[in-house]
């Protein structure tokens, strides 16, 4: 007997991932790009979102966020996302519905396209300037001195700057020894966020 439940469990588990395979397998050859985005990823201007509510398809929106952070829906019109995450602006805007216009709305939001990233390297390097990089693929310290060219012959790769803005206006600096994330012998390889400045200083002869 457990063995017949077992065997019909592992059936039904297998139908699930099949199904799920199939749904995804849907969406790409309709022109979708899956969003396997995580709910606490912050949106940015530019990224582009999809605004789907259950049952609601006059209400369905693609729209790209504006510089102030801020969207177009149907009924609500402008909504801020500032500071949200995909899953915190879900829920926001589902509220925004269920309070004027539908009852226990559902509402899925998914980044369609991400906005291009943009950090800056400055001092002893081949190629000072800014380097952009897509969300998906992310960027770390080392990654981004050797976009711009790698270090020069003067730099001091043992005092690296790296100056990141937070929310509040105020800002952040990091000393970093490069030598040791060389080396391996830090775990820390030091993710990049949008609008990270790092200056590379030269040595002092």
């Amino acid at each position: 007997m457990w063995r017949s439940l077992s065997s019909v469990a592992l059936i039904f588990v297998s139908a699930l991932v099949m199904q799920g395979a199939q749904s995804d397998a849907v969406s790409k050859a309709a022109g979708v790009k899956v969003d396997n985005s995580k709910g606490d990823y912050i949106l940015q201007p530019q990224d582009l979102i999809r605004v789907l509510v259950f049952q609601e398809d006059d209400l369905k929106s693609e729209v790209r966020i504006s510089q102030e952070c801020s969207v177009k829906l149907p009924l609500v019109e402008t909504v801020d996302l500032t500071g949200k995450t995909a899953r915190q602006a879900e829920e926001y805007i589902r509220d925004l519905y269920a309070r004027d216009f539908l009852v226990k709305p559902q509402v899925q939001l998914s980044v369609l396209e991400y906005a291009p990233r943009q950090v800056s390297v400055f001092g002893a390097v081949l190629t000072p300037g800014v380097v952009i990089f897509q969300q998906e693929q992310g960027l770390n310290l080392l990654q981004a001195i050797s976009r711009a060219g790698s270090f020069n012959r003067l730099a001091n790769t043992k005092s690296v700057t790296l100056k990141r803005m937070k929310p509040d206006g105020t800002s952040d600096t990091y000393i970093i020894d490069v030598d040791d994330l060389v080396k391996g012998t830090t775990n820390n390889q030091w993710p990049l966020e949008p609008g990270d400045v790092i200056y590379v200083k030269e040595k002092i002869l």
